[in-house]
Parts: C-alpha cells; structure tokens; sequence
C-alpha cells in the first residue's frame, strides 16, 4: 500500500474513533450520576418531613385531591395493594405515563413498598433495607416535579385492618397467604 492508501486508511481510522468517540460521548449524555446525587442531597430532608405514620396515610387518603401509588410490578400489584390505589411500575416512570395517572402536580401522592410490610410473603417480600422502593419512587416523582409526596412510615401486617389490604377487589384475609 502506498502513501495515498495509508493516508485513506489513516483517515478512515481517525473517523472511525472520532464516530465512536461522539457515540460515547451521546451515551453517556443519558446518564447524569452526579445529577441524581443532587436531587437525593436536595430531596433528603424533604423527605424526611414527609413520612406519616399509618392512621395520617388513611386520613389522608380520604382527600378527593389525593390518590395511593404503587410501583411495585404489575404482577404485585393485581396479587395485592392498598385499597383505592393506582398502579404504574416504578420502570415505567416518565413525564408522559406520569401524566396520564396524575394529571396535577398539585394532586397529593401517597406511597408505599414491600417494606411497609412484616408479613415477608407474596406479593410484599422484605427488600433489603437500603433498597426498599419507596426511597427511589420519593425521589424521582420529586424529579419529575410532583412534590405533594407522602411515603408510609413503619411496618405493618397485610391482616391489620387499617391497611385494608385487597386482592382485586377481596380484602385480605389470613387465608389467602
């Protein structure tokens, strides 16, 4: 190969890591790490003021302006929730899906998880701590603006009768574990 072909080539080479070089640099454009640090640092002491124990939940939740969110799987979701709430799997978060079932960023939102429950049975099996799903639903409805958020504070049995838990439309009872 000549001067001429090793200069194409040594063109083509160049292009080729200069493409490769823009796709990393678009990829990593999706992903803002240091971003979602900021927003958990801002949202940790919101957060925290936010936490109602069980009989503010229910009083609360009475509110026409108010509904329950469960981000649990859809298959969680329909073996069981809280009675009266709504559904959209935490994977599936964005502006669009988010507005459908929440058209107000004034509506009051109330949240739970598996770890709101002791009963460490389908469909609310114990997460570890650190990883329960309320802290990550918390923080993105935060991010995507509805700040009106209240998360369940403390564990409870799916028998509790405040919980009123429901499969479908049947409240829970012991049998159904």
């Amino acid at each position: 190969m000549g001067v001429k072909g090793n200069a194409i080539l040594g063109l083509i080479t160049l292009a080729a890591f200069i493409g490769c070089g823009l796709m990393a640099q678009a990829q990593e454009s999706q992903v803002d790490y240091d971003g979602f640090l900021g927003l958990t640092a801002e949202v940790s002491e919101y957060r925290a003021s936010r936490l109602v124990n069980l009989d503010t939940f229910n009083e609360m939740k009475t509110d026409q302006n108010t509904i329950i969110l469960d981000t649990r799987s859809a298959d969680a979701f329909e073996m069981g929730h809280i009675d009266g709430a709504i559904h959209l799997n935490f994977s599936d978060f964005t502006d669009d899906k988010l507005a459908k079932i929440i058209p107000s960023r004034d509506t009051r939102i109330l949240i739970y998880c598996n770890n709101n429950f002791t009963d460490n049975v389908a469909p609310v099996p114990v997460k570890r701590i650190e990883l329960a799903l309320n802290v990550p639903t918390f923080i993105n409805l935060y991010g995507y603006g509805y700040q009106d958020i209240y998360e369940l504070e403390g564990a409870y049995s799916l028998s509790d009768p405040k919980i009123a838990w429901v499969a479908g439309d049947t409240p829970f009872q012991t049998s159904q574990r």
